[in-house]
């Protein structure tokens, strides 16, 4: 194993030498591509009572830790975010787009629910929730005696707002989608044709009824367009919602029912909190919580010298450089993620919010092509050289940590050059002019554009290796742009439907639900492709349907889903990923157990420094 591991990374530093001499030695050196610019309902957006399976990196490293010491009064959790670019600072539940945001966040969240250990909601949160299955409604019952972070009571009007934020029609965010049409009389309000929403009925103070067109099982796990955050009417409620996303509510003081509240905010470089005195769990233990960016080229030598308490968004490819470290504890979990090769074969009609999908006006709209694509790549290499083995070769846009829904019969697109290029012969891809590399079936010079985003320092030579992977075979693939762009643009391109982009390398965080619906639906923003159809739209709609009460037809529907995805190879699964947590010995107590994470409140300290 030693032998070829380093024969593969023999092959895979001179390919990526000789591609940096002919593109002129560009050193621009970016982030992770580690989005999840959908949790695309809600953090508690879950399925079907899945249970981890038992991969092979399931035992690599502890779920939660207990370090020795007594616990100081107060004190400030540093947390280091691993990011090279600014985040975005958008810091409302309803329109954020993206993981940074979210994580930062969740330190001052205004979730409604909790999850239990299957990740349905529990009626452990400010909200329980009642289903009448029979009359598709439910109840939301807040708790009595909530305040938000300025001491203001959590009101009913809180609950609805942002229903009322979503579905308006000047609302700049993504989640008006398949889901959220599901609320009876949501379309009508999106229209102008109703002053509100009908399906939302305040029956007291403490109570909302939703009706829906259909319930489904998705609605015990967040889903079915149940909104599981709340938003401060009395500080946002009078802004029009066109305004909302540049509003210093949004940016800059955010009123909040989290653990922790908003102080001093450093515009894409640092969020400082402190304890919300009005926590309706109880009087958090810690002072406050800073969070910092931390760049990827130095947040390993920042671990190793004790600058920070928690490390997130932290990129395998520094494993080997922390793994000896002995001031810190390293967690880690199978990760609710997938990274994803993306072929656009359409637009998206934002007039009309639907997916067009234009097979033969779109350079990518041969399957044949887009399977040649995803035989070429040769993932599995990089996945052991510079990922250590905490990535693997994905099968599939549903992660294995789902074991109800995850197919893991489909084969995938493992690598096979031979084949890819046996595919592109018999579609009649050839080299006509005798260069190496191969023109379309039209005898015309074929480029085909990739975005990829930056990422850390090994992520340039990452991708130089999948376009020598695809060289191999004789496709010219370029960078749109000439380089990799930067995390916020690329997402801004991939969404506009840029035509400099043909196919894109993106990534989702599932949240805790896997059903496609809002990122596959016929009206979703984030169906990045744009590929929609009846078939496919069936499956969308039937893993959130009546019937799918029914859990083995649910279970059905989710493995169709992913074997009709698969045949299509409009989205082509890259990796799943091990998330990897350090954790700074000073910190007395902390879990990433899915079932039994930390609670924020509860968090202490052991020492006024973290551990050198």
């Amino acid at each position: 194993m030693k032998k070829q591991r380093w024969s593969l990374l023999a092959l895979l530093f001179a390919l990526v030498l000789a591609l940096a001499a002919c593109s002129g030695g560009n050193t621009e050196k970016p982030a992770d591509t580690t989005e999840k610019p959908a949790d695309s309902e809600t953090t508690t957006e879950t399925t079907e009572t899945p249970e981890e399976t038992d991969t092979a990196s399931d035992a690599l490293f502890d779920l939660a830790v207990t370090h020795d010491g007594d616990a100081i009064s107060g004190g400030m959790l540093k947390v280091a975010m691993v990011k090279d670019e600014p985040f975005a600072g958008i810091f409302l539940a309803e329109l954020y787009e993206d993981a940074y945001d979210a994580d930062i966040m969740a330190y001052a969240s205004n979730s409604l629910f909790e999850a239990d250990g299957n990740f349905m909601l529990s009626d452990e949160g400010i909200a329980t929730l009642e289903v009448d299955q029979d009359n598709n409604k439910v109840l939301v019952k807040i708790r009595e005696g909530v305040k938000w972070s300025d001491g203001n009571p959590l009101t009913i009007e809180d609950v609805m707002l942002p229903y009322l934020i979503i579905g308006h029609k000047d609302y700049t965010g993504v989640r008006y989608d398949t889901q959220f049409k599901n609320i009876i009389g949501a379309e009508e309000y999106n229209a102008g044709t109703a002053d509100t929403i009908s399906g939302l009925k305040k029956l007291d103070e403490t109570t909302l009824e939703i009706s829906f067109k259909t319930l489904s099982p998705s609605i015990f796990y967040g889903g079915d367009g149940l909104w599981t955050y709340a938003a401060p009417a009395h500080q946002i409620g009078d802004i029009p919602v066109a305004e909302l996303v540049e509003n210093d509510a949004v940016r800059k003081n955010p009123v909040t029912l989290g653990a922790f509240k908003f102080d001093k905010i450093v515009p894409g470089e640092s969020v400082q909190f402190v304890k919300n005195e009005h926590y309706w769990k109880g009087e958090p233990k810690l002072d406050g919580v800073i969070v910092q960016v931390v760049p990827s080229s130095s947040i390993s030598v920042a671990i190793g010298s004790g600058e920070y308490d928690i490390v997130s968004s932290f990129n395998a490819t520094k494993m080997p450089e922390i793994e000896n470290y002995e001031n810190i504890t390293i967690l880690g979990r199978p990760e609710l993620y997938y990274s994803y090769l993306g072929f656009k074969v359409g637009k998206y009609d934002y007039e009309n919010s639907k997916v067009v999908t234009d097979f033969e006006g779109s350079k990518m709209g041969d399957v044949k092509l887009r399977q040649a694509l995803g035989y070429a790549l040769d993932i599995e290499a990089v996945s052991e050289i510079y990922y250590n083995n905490l990535r693997e070769r994905a099968n599939s846009l549903i992660p294995p940590v789902f074991e109800s829904f995850y197919n893991a019969e489909l084969k995938g697109y493992t690598y096979d050059p031979d084949k890819a290029m046996s595919i592109l012969d018999e579609a009649g891809y050839v080299d006509v002019d005798g260069d190496g590399l191969r023109e379309d079936p039209n005898g015309e010079k074929l480029e085909i554009r990739l975005a990829a985003m930056s990422g850390d320092a090994t992520q340039e030579d990452i991708i130089s290796y999948y376009l020598q992977n695809w060289k191999d075979v004789g496709l010219n693939v370029t960078l749109t742009t000439g380089r990799l762009i930067e995390f916020n643009s690329f997402y801004d391109k991939v969404q506009a439907d840029d035509p400099e982009i043909d196919i894109f390398m993106g990534a989702w965080g599932t949240g805790t639900n896997p059903s496609p619906s809002g990122l596959y639906g016929a009206a979703d923003q984030y169906n990045f492709s744009r590929y929609t159809s009846d078939e496919l739209e069936g499956y969308v709609v039937g893993i959130d349907s009546p019937q799918a009460f029914d859990a083995e037809w649910r279970a059905e529907q989710f493995k169709a889903f992913q074997e009709h995805i698969e045949e299509m190879a409009t989205t082509i699964p890259m990796q799943f990923r091990y998330e990897i947590v350090p954790v700074n010995k000073r910190v007395k107590n902390y879990s990433i157990d899915y079932s039994e994470p930390t609670e924020l409140h509860e968090i202490e300290l052991v020492s006024e420094n973290p551990v050198k």
